[in-house]
């Protein structure tokens, strides 16, 4: 389903609707009210004021005024759609986290809150830039829609921003030359798979995170399936190395072996980005999760 598509749809349907009854059917609705008073003081002309009186002609009026259930349905929920749509295309967007793939700094099941404007306003559907934003950093975590499967989002690391030279060997970071130092942790057990992995500190460009790596996956890498960039990745015994090419990105996950990011399929083009991840705002079973993270 292509949500932001639909709620498009709906927001431009209601709108419609909202537009007629501002301009046409609430002025009907307004003189029918004005005659349904009328004839209710015809009717009672004479008659003692009291409250029961004055109860029934403020219903009578009511009943001519109130819309009908189908504007109801479409006009009278526009408001709320629409606050919807803005703040979901244009502010920030709840996402779930599917996988262990960015374990330890987000588990399966946290929801997350994306910003949706830090890297640049863009209209949903036609993804049309409206405001220039920030560039995507590395270090950053963001969720983007994968350049080979349209329609399917993932969350990942920025390794790699335009024009870096990434060399991934012995399970190390090298960007540019310069090796991003890693500070062992300790053990870390998956609870999902129920394994121990090795967890460090990573800086990354400056930005310290946690990663995981399983002791038992060979430091090779290889291809797995299309790739966006054919050729671009040259692999090794030891790891890979790669060119971010203009206007991409270069993605891992923190769960450095168990990821399926873009060691395997290649680059994140820049208009595929739909925003930063940078806060979890529920987990159930686990609430001490919620919080910001890096």
């Amino acid at each position: 389903m292509n949500f932001p598509l639909i709620l498009l749809a709906l927001t431009v349907v209601t709108g419609v609707f909202w537009l007629g009854d501002v301009f046409y059917w609430k002025k009907k609705r307004i003189a029918a009210e004005k005659a349904a008073l009328e004839r209710f003081d015809l009717e009672h002309a004479g008659e003692a004021q009291s409250p029961q009186l004055l109860d029934a002609r403020k219903t009578a009026g009511y009943l001519a005024r109130r819309r009908p259930g189908w504007l109801e349905w479409t006009a009278g929920l526009f408001p709320v759609i629409l606050l919807v749509f803005v703040v979901r295309s244009f502010v920030i967007e709840p996402f779930r986290i599917p996988s262990g793939s960015m374990l330890p700094t987000l588990e399966a099941g946290d929801f997350i809150v994306v910003n949706k404007y830090q890297y640049g306003v863009r209209f949903p559907v036609l993804n049309t830039r409206l405001t220039r934003g920030e560039k995507p950093r590395a270090g950053d975590v963001i969720v983007f829609d994968h350049p080979l499967t349209p329609g399917t989002d993932l969350i990942k690391r920025i390794v790699g921003t335009p024009g870096d030279h990434v060399v991934y060997s012995g399970k190390k970071l090298f960007i540019n030359g310069r090796e991003q130092p890693q500070t062992a942790v300790g053990d870390y057990v998956d609870r999902e798979l129920m394994i121990t992995l090795s967890e460090k500190k990573e800086n990354l460009g400056g930005v310290e995170h946690r990663i995981v790596l399983d002791p038992r996956a060979p430091d090779a890498t290889s291809p797995m399936g299309p790739s966006t960039n054919p050729g671009a990745i040259h692999y090794t015994d030891q790891g890979f190395e790669t060119t971010v090419p203009e206007g991409c990105y270069f993605v891992m996950g923190d769960n450095r072996d168990n990821s399926d990011d873009g060691r395997y399929w290649g680059f994140v083009p820049e208009q595929n980005i739909i925003g930063r991840a940078f806060f979890i705002w529920l987990n159930i079973g686990h609430m001490s999760r919620v919080g910001s993270f890096r």
